[in-house]
């Protein structure tokens, strides 16, 4: 490290350095009395940041040694990440992702852990990305891109914008109107039984009693079971109808691999018609694996030693949700559908692969001629 020195017109002075032990002083020339003035402040901030050092290594986590739980908390780690980093940086990480782009529409590949709006406690969404990747995309003049519907934070896939507020209201109608095929990917607790069917049971919101009182969505059945008859309940007026088709694609002794096609489009319906309705919760859903609180999931033991992880390590396992593909109608006169398939994030594969489940493969998913993306 070179000697500090201070200098004026004409005029080169030079310290002298004294060495105490480890500590080193430097003691200056009188027309060095401004630097001499700064120097308890540079000492002060070097002294907090030894502190901090210090702080940071007593509370550093000591790497785990399963593949595994390295995977966990690598995912926990990115997730947080995500919160903090500059919008121009995420911009261009969902641009080297995207599944499709033409004169209409920009489809991306949604990450894990991403919300599309903002809210309390979010630093960083989707629709503070647009205009940036739109810039991006078609140069700075470029308008911002504008959203065609959303997806849960946890769940990743296929995500359609729109370049033009006119297209992009057009696409909103099609989902309203139930004209867009939508196909998931789900990994679950349990395999369901029959191995396909449909899940019609209406859904509502509710308050849960308890310690933390908190919302959540959940069945409100039109019949139920009375002495052993099946009788017809009157419906709540604030209950929504819906239809989610399922069918299983690949299952082992605890788990299964679950393709679900939403028919309508309500707030968490997949994950509460497999959870409450089939009693299937999709592995990582840690908010309806049990309707009167707010924790962890419970996982059976077969299913930790496969994932080779410890219960109380399971808050950290991702929701295993994954918009897979999704198909529009035509927007014009004269064009054809498209057909947007994405694949799951490694996570995804990582989990499939632990627990002894199989990928389909492009024949029994239907995607010969569809778009793909690469795993996140």
């Amino acid at each position: 490290m070179a000697a500090p020195s201070c200098s004026a017109p004409g005029v080169w002075v030079r310290g002298s350095w004294q060495r105490l032990g480890n500590l080193f002083t430097f003691v200056s020339k009188p027309l060095c009395s401004a630097a001499a003035a700064s120097r308890p402040l540079d000492a002060q901030r070097l002294a907090e940041r030894l502190r901090a050092q210090k702080q940071e290594q007593k509370t550093k986590k000591p790497v785990p040694t399963n593949p595994v739980q390295r995977r966990v908390q690598e995912l926990l780690r990115f997730t947080e990440q995500l919160q903090r980093v500059h919008p121009n940086v995420l911009a261009k990480v969902l641009s080297r992702g995207l599944i499709h782009q033409d004169k209409d529409l920009v489809v991306i590949n949604k990450p894990y852990g991403l919300p599309v709006h903002g809210g309390p406690g979010v630093r960083l969404c989707i629709s503070d990305v647009l205009p940036v990747l739109a810039k991006m995309l078609h140069g700075h003049k470029a308008e911002p891109l504008h959203l065609c519907h959303r997806l849960d934070k946890e769940t990743t896939g296929v995500m359609v914008l729109a370049w033009e507020k006119d297209v992009a209201h057009q696409v909103q109608e099609l989902f309203r109107t139930r004209q867009v095929t939508k196909k998931y990917w789900a990994i679950t607790m349990r395999v369901p039984v029959p191995s396909a069917g449909v899940v019609d049971i209406p859904i509502i919101e509710k308050e849960v009693q308890g310690q933390e009182r908190h919302h959540k969505m959940t069945l409100s059945p039109s019949y139920c079971m009375d002495n052993g008859k099946t009788v017809r309940v009157r419906t709540s007026r604030n209950a929504h109808l819906a239809v989610t088709q399922y069918r299983v694609l690949s299952s082992a002794l605890s788990s299964a691999l679950l393709e679900l096609q939403p028919v309508t489009g309500i707030k968490h319906q997949l994950r509460v018609h497999l959870s409450f309705g089939l009693d299937c919760p999709i592995l990582g859903d840690h908010k309806y694996s049990d309707w009167n609180r707010l924790a962890p999931q419970k996982l059976s033991a077969c299913i930790l030693k496969k994932l080779g992880l410890r219960q109380s390590k399971a808050r950290h396992i991702p929701l295993h949700l994954h918009a897979c593909q999704l198909t529009l109608p035509a927007l014009q006169a004269g064009k054809e559908e498209l057909n947007l398939v994405c694949k799951p994030p490694r996570y995804f594969v990582h989990s499939l692969r632990r627990l002894g489940l199989k990928m389909p493969s492009r024949d029994q998913n239907g995607d010969e001629e569809a778009t793909h993306s690469g795993a996140q």
